[in-house]
């Protein structure tokens, strides 16, 4: 709905120009395609739309940004409060300089990456590897083939929970291996990239052989959600749950990817609750066996039913 919205629960009334979807589906726009329904979902029209939204919010209602849904569980019982979901209008991406990139935070790896291509700017090439949106990798500072956001990033937009616009530079945002410093309820709104001038040519071509051990290596044409588990200092995570005995293991319809275990899979009909409990198992025989914890990297979102 547009116009004026009535959030449940509420005397507020909300104004809205985008989209305000009721007990929204989240598990048609999560990979692993499993979950519950948002309470609301909301499609801003653009930056103004988003931040008057957020002003106008009751301060004591959650607030989470979705991107692709790459790296993300929604637990059966759905997410309370409001989603976030950034579409066209913020995924726009303007050439500052030679070397630099100012990127909406709904526009995705493969369009950052091929727009640095065009330009001749080297450096952002394993945003190709990333399967998610600006807004997730500068979050959860992404990573692929030796390379994260925190070594292209300039400078970060955020609107906060309160829709106070910050622009936050690389050293507030505080990263760590796959964390930030940016707060629950925050949408990143644009960022700035930095490269180094290149041969579009030889960009492309490593474009090019990234998507190739993607492809070799993960099981992409699956409902998956990414890597399920950071990599322990000095380890692996995929050569932990392989030595665990876990790669094939299923519980439901969850199984652990045959091709790359550190891979969680719908094989059609598993529940969130099945895969995170296979997650679980897997995090269970790691431990026994090594004495090491894993970690999720995946994003477990929502209530359980």
């Amino acid at each position: 709905m547009s116009g004026v919205a009535r959030l449940e629960g509420q005397s507020l009334r909300v104004p809205v120009r985008g989209k305000l979807t009721a007990n929204a589906p989240l598990a048609p726009l999560v990979w692993f395609k499993s979950g519950g329904s948002a309470e609301w979902l909301f499609e801003p029209k653009d930056e103004d739309d988003l931040v008057h939204f957020l002003r106008a919010l009751d301060p004591e209602l959650p607030v989470m940004a979705l991107g692709l849904g790459s790296n993300m569980i929604v637990r059966d019982g759905g997410v309370p409060g409001i989603v976030i979901r950034l579409g066209k209008p913020f995924s726009k991406i303007d050439r500052l300089d030679a070397t630099t990139l100012r990127c909406g935070g709904g526009a995705s790896g493969i369009l950052v990456s091929s727009t640095a291509r065009d330009h001749g700017i080297a450096g952002l090439e394993f945003l190709r590897g990333i399967p998610g949106t600006v807004g997730g990798f500068v979050r959860m500072n992404g990573g692929a083939y030796g390379r994260e956001v925190k070594d292209i990033l300039v400078s970060a937009r955020i609107a906060l929970r309160s829709g106070e616009v910050v622009d936050w530079p690389l050293d507030k945002l505080g990263y760590t291996y796959r964390h930030s410093n940016v707060p629950d309820g925050a949408v990143v709104i644009d960022a700035v990239f930095r490269g180094t001038p290149g041969d579009r040519e030889a960009i492309g071509a490593e474009m090019d052989a990234i998507a190739r051990a993607r492809e070799e290596s993960q099981p992409l044409r699956s409902r998956t959600g990414g890597s399920t588990f950071k990599n322990p200092p000095g380890h692996k995570a995929w050569a932990l749950v392989d030595a665990a005995g876990c790669r094939g293991l299923t519980i439901g319809d969850a199984q652990v990817s045959e091709k790359h275990c550190n891979f969680l899979l719908n094989l059609g009909s598993a529940t969130s609750a099945e895969i995170e409990a296979l997650g679980e198992e897997v995090r269970r025989r790691v431990e026994a066996k090594t004495h090491i914890s894993l970690e999720w990297e995946i994003q477990r979102v929502g209530v359980s039913e």
